[in-house]
Parts: C-alpha cells; structure tokens; sequence
C-alpha cells in the first residue's frame, strides 16, 4: 500500500525503515505466493494490476487486524502506535486538529501521524485514510460515520462593510447585501422557526477554500456564513460582528468523524476521536454522548 502511494518501492521502504532490496522481495514473496503479479514495475513508475486493486482491500484488511491484535495486548498506560492518517478540511484542520496534535503525539509517543488538510473531498477508503474530520452533509453510504458534535454557523461581517453599507436584519434584506460564497453554492440554508427554508444569495466574490471566504470577508468584502469555531476568536475580538436575523438563523451543520470501515475502529483511530472531543467540549455545545454510532444509511445525505 505505501508503495502504491508513493509509487516507488524505494520511497515506500525508506518510509517503512526497511532497504529497498528488502522491499523487493517481499512483494516478490507475496505476488509468488498469491500467484499473480500485483503491481506494474518499470524503472521510473509503479502501479496496481487489476489483481493488485481486487487484493488490496484485503491487505489492508489484514494489517487493520495486525494492529488491532498488537494493541489488544499492549500494556495499559503506553499509548497507541503505529501510523494514524488523519484528512480534515484546510480551516478546521488548521485552526483545531493541528494544534492538538503535538500534545497528542506526546502521549503516544509510539504513534506516527500523517496529516491531510484539503477542501476537496477525499476519497478516504482508496488514500488509505484512518479517519476523516467533516462538516457537511455526507453522501457516501460505504462510510461509517460518529457524530461528535453540533456545528453552529454564524452570519458575520466586518465593522468596515456594515460602516459602509449597513447590517441585514431580516432574510429579505439579505438579498441587497454582497455574500460571499462557497464555489458551485447558490442557497444558504436557515432556520425559520420549525422549518429549514433554502434563501438564495449572490455575490461577486466565490471560493473553494473556507479561508479565502474568511479572509474576504475579514477584509470587508461582504457578509460569511461561517461555522463558530472559524469566527468566535474574532467575533470576541471586534473584527467581525455577528449578523442575527429577526426571522431565521443559519442551519447548523454537524462535524463527523467518518471511518472507512464498519469493522472495528482501531485504536489509534479511536485514541484520536477521544483527544478531539476533548478539544471540541471546550470550543463547542452540544456534544453527542461519547459512542453514538450513526449507521450508513441513517447519515444525512445531500
């Protein structure tokens, strides 16, 4: 798998501390045991045959399993190890997990962690991801997915906009206002009393990227629909004023822990899940008891 990564057999041996004539023969090993050639090889490129792709579920399988037995009967008290990959979306990832991650890195201080912080959605089962972090409505019923905790959104602007052009109080006043919004996006979703209502926004100014949104609308650009955890700092602060509506407030999302797998999560994976909640008992309300499972089918899709 690190070699697929990668995509070169040395590279994945320097990775796993191994030589990369060792490396070489002991996917010689496997493939002459399996009896059919796994990856494609040449001096400057490596790939998966369609034997290599229909086997490597099953490999990865099998070392979730190697380590769930290793950590079964390590002492108590030593923290989890192995290597953990972790994918969360640029902003939330560098503004929550990032931080947290030196602290937990020294109480496990046989753990390897490899961190992915990206706005594209990725695809966890084939990078091989342990645990991905996301705020969204999920969509891909393969997935296991936890909740870990409600993610209130807030509409902010900064005092230079609402010096020049005046703060909205009412969803039809938003119509007049310059929104800055995410790519492909044409709706902000409120809630007006019992019902969730669909408003359509414009604005000249859209991003893929959460922080470039953030940046503008720090910049006075125009009015954010962002979640609390990206703007209470600056909210507290004075650089951007919060922006309560008389007849609806945002929709509030809900920040997932998904797996790639409905077998058991490993403990690293769950160590990690643990040290999070932590951190987002102290940013945010509403957490889930600790251990509510929601299956594939009853996630949310959009």
């Amino acid at each position: 798998m690190e070699a697929l990564k990668s995509g070169s057999l040395a590279k994945a041996a320097g990775r796993l501390g191994l030589t990369a004539m060792s490396a070489t023969r002991a996917l010689a090993a496997l493939e002459k045991e399996l009896g059919v050639r796994l990856v494609h090889r040449t001096t400057r490129s490596l790939s998966s045959t369609a034997e290599g792709d229909l086997f490597l579920p099953h490999a990865r399988a099998m070392l979730e399993a190697r380590d769930n037995g290793l950590e079964a009967i390590r002492p108590r008290g030593t923290g989890v190890s192995g290597l953990l990959r972790i994918t969360a979306s640029a902003a939330f990832g560098r503004k929550v997990v990032a931080p947290m991650i030196p602290g937990f890195m020294d109480d496990n201080p046989d753990l390897q962690v490899d961190l992915m912080f990206t706005d594209e959605q990725v695809d966890i089962v084939a990078r091989g991801i342990d645990v991905a972090i996301r705020i969204a409505k999920l969509r891909d019923n393969r997935l296991v997915a936890r909740k870990l905790a409600d993610n209130p959104r807030r509409l902010c602007a900064s005092p230079a906009y609402i010096a020049r052009h005046g703060a909205p109080t009412t969803l039809a006043e938003l119509d007049h206002h310059a929104c800055l919004v995410a790519s492909g996006t044409s709706h902000w979703t409120f809630q007006k009393g019992s019902r969730s209502v669909q408003h359509r926004i414009s604005g000249r100014l859209t991003a893929n990227s959460i922080e470039a949104l953030h940046a503008s609308c720090m910049a006075g650009q125009g009015i954010a629909n962002l979640s609390s955890w990206d703007v209470d700092e600056e909210i507290r602060a004075g650089r951007l004023a919060e922006l309560v509506l008389t007849d609806a407030a945002p929709e509030a999302l809900a920040i997932w822990a998904v797996f790639p797998s409905s077998r058991q999560i490993p403990a690293k994976a769950r160590a990690f899940i643990a040290a999070l909640r932590t951190v987002l008992n102290e940013r945010l309300a509403g957490l889930v008891e600790p251990g509510e499972d929601v299956s594939p089918k009853a996630l949310p899709q959009g």
